[in-house]
């Protein structure tokens, strides 16, 4: 495993994480805590130190199976990085909420569902900008930094990135950026990475795989069952992104390479790209993704590499 400095701070992340989304039931499986307690246990194998959750994947349900986890093994192998501003009522509806006292009270939540004193990175979830664009907000998270519930501030952005915020984010104490970055949505090449190289802030790349379709499972014509979120996709978009899976498949992937291992190393050659958090179902699945920091494209002459 590799590792990487996220920004300016003093987190060395390994450079592959684990995404846990799924852990909240809407990626169509309820997970056992002895299933939870299995990829995490392989992934601390394989050398990750990263969980990445939210507030929302569940009514901090995610949270608590982590919680659980830890409670049993040593906080201090980790690095935990939530979110704030949603609150769970099913697979299908989400309420914000981002007022101060709100998320203050999304804070102490989350630490008890993690069952620990401080979070590492805990960051905005989504927020429109004229959320983001509150001083209270910043002013309150500032103060829990320095009562140490949070060691660093992050902004996990809307799928389509925010460039106000990335380019506010020192201004609110924040050292990282969580977009969505893959083989099938590259624009943040052009729009976000250069802000956050200049301004050196940390990415963590979400959707890795593209919610899956950069596997190499699914082929064109996949439908999802109803407890899926892929399943209220666009399906014309759908038929079209694994037609391009297929194509990429074809004449991109090395012979002999498993695609999502592939797709994950290819995120992680970006000389702004920090981590990758990729969901995961099963142990396998943790150490076919680890398999991508061994790929020659994960170069140690990466700006941020820690030695």
């Amino acid at each position: 495993m590799h590792y990487r400095k996220i920004g300016q701070t003093d987190l060395d992340v390994s450079v592959i994480g684990v995404g846990t989304w799924q852990f909240g039931g809407e990626w169509g499986v309820d997970f056992s805590q002895n299933q939870v307690d299995q990829i995490l246990h392989q992934a601390h194998e394989e050398g990750i130190n990263l969980i990445d959750t939210a507030e929302c994947y569940g009514d901090h349900l995610s949270e608590r199976l982590i919680g659980d986890y830890l409670k049993r093994h040593d906080r201090e192998d980790w690095i935990i990085a939530t979110k704030f501003g949603h609150h769970f009522h099913s697979a299908f509806e989400r309420t914000r909420h981002v007022d101060p006292a709100s998320v203050l009270k999304q804070l102490d939540n989350s630490l008890k569902a993690l069952n620990t004193d401080y979070i590492d990175l805990y960051q905005s979830h989504s927020l429109t900008d004229d959320e983001f664009d509150n001083d209270k907000l910043w002013t309150m998270l500032d103060k829990q930094k320095q009562a140490g519930k949070i060691r660093y501030l992050g902004l996990s952005l809307q799928n389509d990135a925010s460039i106000q915020q990335t380019k506010a984010a020192k201004q609110v104490g924040a050292d990282a950026l969580q977009i969505v970055y893959n083989r099938l949505t590259r624009t943040p090449e052009t729009d976000i990475f250069p802000i956050a190289e200049k301004d050196q802030l940390g990415i963590l790349a979400r959707v890795p795989l593209a919610s899956g379709y950069l596997s190499g499972k699914y082929q064109p014509g996949a439908t999802f069952n109803a407890n899926d979120v892929r399943s209220r996709y666009d399906q014309t978009e759908q038929k079209q992104m694994l037609e391009e899976v297929a194509k990429i498949s074809r004449d991109e992937v090395p012979e002999n390479v498993p695609m999502a291992t592939w797709a994950l190393a290819w995120c992680l050659q970006h000389p702004a790209v920090t981590t990758v958090i990729p969901g995961c179902k099963t142990p396998e699945q943790v150490t076919n993704n680890a398999l991508a920091a061994k790929l020659d494209l994960v170069s140690t002459d990466h700006p941020q590499f820690v030695k």
